[in-house]
């Protein structure tokens, strides 16, 4: 699969690797070429203009800080259709880092992308992750699952309180969409909650600041949150 990254920062580098070590063929937009390139170059990727990034790309993983969120997708062609048809993952953090309070007063900014990207089917999601080392999968079969089916609080390592893999919870429109994030998120080790459709972001944006809030306070955000047995 090929997959664009819009966004040269910590978290474009982190899946990159990973999703390159699972078969996929990455590359890499940003403000700056050189930028580009030396996000590229952390996972052999490519490098390219936001602007050719619609024509190569199978996924479109959005990973670029609030306040430039609309510039760079329209730098990337995104208001003008050619996103349409494409998965695009939104991974934006668009909370205060200070206050951890949501920026967007309404909405989200993922459905500030699905707005800016007609045609798109965006899905919100690993943006609580941003500073995670992604495991990847334990078997030498990676990729399959999002080829053929289918943030920025994170911690260091992508495991729950249990020692098992990370959930990540994601919402979104298009059931195609969501199986091939889910086959991603597999990809890089990890589990996918499917929560609601792309109204839902909000609350997952929010979630974001609870947790920073919570790490302001002197504690684990995992201890914030009930262990709630799951029967299934």
């Amino acid at each position: 699969m090929k997959i664009a990254f819009l966004g040269t920062g910590n978290l474009a580098v982190a899946l990159g690797k990973v999703w390159a070590a699972a078969g996929h063929e990455i590359f890499v937009a940003g403000r700056s070429s050189d930028n580009s390139a030396k996000a590229a170059a952390a996972f052999s990727g490519t490098p390219i203009a936001p602007a050719g990034l619609a024509a190569v790309a199978d996924v479109i993983v959005v990973t670029v800080a609030w306040e430039g969120l609309a510039p760079m997708l329209s730098m990337a062609g995104a208001p003008d259709g050619v996103f349409a048809g494409k998965t695009v993952i939104d991974c934006t953090n668009a909370v205060d880092y200070t206050t951890g309070r949501l920026k967007p007063e309404t909405g989200s900014a993922a459905e500030l992308v699905a707005s800016l990207a007609p045609g798109a089917h965006v899905v919100k999601a690993l943006h609580m992750f941003a500073g995670t080392s992604w495991p990847g999968r334990p078997n030498a079969a990676r990729g399959a699952d999002a080829v053929g089916g289918a943030g920025a609080v994170g911690g260091a390592g992508a495991a729950d309180a249990s020692g098992g893999r990370a959930v990540v919870a994601v919402c979104g429109d298009d059931g195609g969409a969501l199986e091939v994030v889910g086959g991603l998120v597999r990809d890089l080790g990890g589990e996918v909650a499917v929560v609601g459709d792309l109204g839902s972001a909000r609350q997952l944006e929010e979630a974001a600041g609870f947790v920073m809030r919570v790490v302001a306070a002197g504690h684990n955000p995992r201890s914030a949150v009930p262990d709630v047995p799951n029967d299934r």
